[in-house]
């Protein structure tokens, strides 16, 4: 059944890719511009040391990371840098994790179940919104996400963090780091991954450590196992040379390649200032439309949450709270099913454990004009499900 009062949309996307992570490419990428200098080669050889080395320097220029943080490629994309990061420093003081979305819940079982350090509190609120994090001792370690990519929810500030703090922080900045403004003063273990902001490949993390983290590891050994992956020191004091390129494990270089060539678009556009504000164009278009759209909001209520990468949107109105349980579940998998099989727009569909919703991934790779007509795209869909399930 159509619903005849919703034309249907003359344009479609250009990229219908609007998954939040991996995300879509940069404009314009292909095969053809990843360099195959290293193909072949060891990661060990002066080639491919060099060019993750480079893949470091261009990180540090690109984010303004200060010259005395240390930055190294690990295993396991961003979900084994931040827990590298947990294996290595937590223990040695009290410990507050706060989530308030699927991934920093992951941080909290680790915690809790894996590492059970002594003197851990746990901060936890609902998707769309934020724990009181005012309320962590300054004494405290703390490991926090920046911005839940599966809630839209985002930290507005880091006024939260004491400038005189005692512990350490530890930051997954995955969905954020190359979109929103970091505090890197506040920040001594930063983490975050290739495929996120800017659509690179997946499985290799960065781990960007401040000197304060280097003190935190030289000073302290903690009681439980590491495994290889997550051993950082040689003897006493860190290895230095896995911020240098020397890798703990085998890096992909075809992924490494990919990486930096989406470094040097960014540097190409203009910099950090042009991700960002492409970010902020591409989410303000999705925030000026749910403005105007009564069957839809922002899963976070307080816009100085809003994130500017993985918008998350929840229905709303009479029709929709009509119906029960399963059917609200139903809209937003039709919809997004419905737009992929027309292939108009891929993986849009709200993160499995959050709930029901719609997630556009609004990171700098993506076209405003794209999003524009996805949107129109979504009313339409939205308009055919409606009478499907009248």
């Amino acid at each position: 059944m159509t619903d005849t009062n919703v034309p249907t949309p003359e344009l479609r996307p250009d990229c219908p890719n609007f998954s939040s992570g991996p995300t879509a490419k940069f404009p314009g990428w292909s095969l053809d511009k990843i360099n195959t200098i290293a193909m072949g080669r060891s990661h060990r050889s002066a080639t491919g040391k060099g060019r993750l080395k480079y893949a470091i320097d261009l990180s540090r220029e690109l984010l303004g990371i200060p010259d005395d943080y240390l930055i190294g490629i690990v295993p396991a994309s961003d979900t084994g840098a931040v827990e590298l990061a947990m294996w290595n420093m937590l223990g040695a003081r009290p410990v507050t994790v706060a989530a308030w979305e699927s991934f920093g819940n992951v941080w909290i079982q680790d915690a809790v179940k894996q590492l059970k350090p002594a003197n851990l509190t746990v901060l936890e609120a609902d998707y769309g919104e934020i724990p009181d994090l005012t309320t962590i001792d300054k004494g405290d370690d703390i490991v926090f996400t920046w911005n839940g990519t599966t809630s839209g929810a985002k930290i507005p500030n880091t006024d939260w963090i004491a400038d005189d703090r005692e512990g350490i922080t530890i930051n997954d900045a995955t969905s954020a780091v190359f979109a929103q403004p970091m505090d890197w003063s506040k920040l001594d273990a930063t983490t975050y991954s290739w495929q996120k902001v800017m659509g690179s490949e997946a499985g290799h993390g960065m781990l960007i450590l401040s000197p304060r983290a280097v003190e935190r590891i030289e000073s302290y050994t903690p009681s439980w196992p590491l495994p290889k992956i997550f051993r950082v020191k040689k003897g006493d004091k860190l290895n230095t040379a896995i911020f240098e390129g020397a890798t703990i494990n085998t890096p992909s270089l075809l992924a490494t390649e990919d990486y930096i060539a989406s470094l040097e678009w960014a540097k190409s556009i203009g910099g950090l200032s042009e991700l960002h504000a492409r970010a902020d164009r591409n989410a303000k278009t999705v925030h000026d439309w749910l403005a105007s759209t009564p069957w839809m909001r922002n899963m976070v209520s307080d816009p100085a949450k809003w994130t500017n990468t993985g918008v998350c949107m929840v229905f709303q109105g009479d029709w929709y709270e009509g119906l029960g349980d399963d059917a609200k579940a139903s809209v937003p998998k039709k919809i997004a099913a419905m737009l992929e099989k027309m292939d108009i727009a891929y993986d849009f569909n709200g993160y499995r454990d959050a709930p029901p919703s719609l997630r556009i991934w609004c990171g700098s790779t993506v076209e405003q004009e794209d999003i524009r007509r996805l949107l129109l795209w979504i009313e339409w869909a939205y308009a055919q499900v409606k009478a499907e399930l009248s």
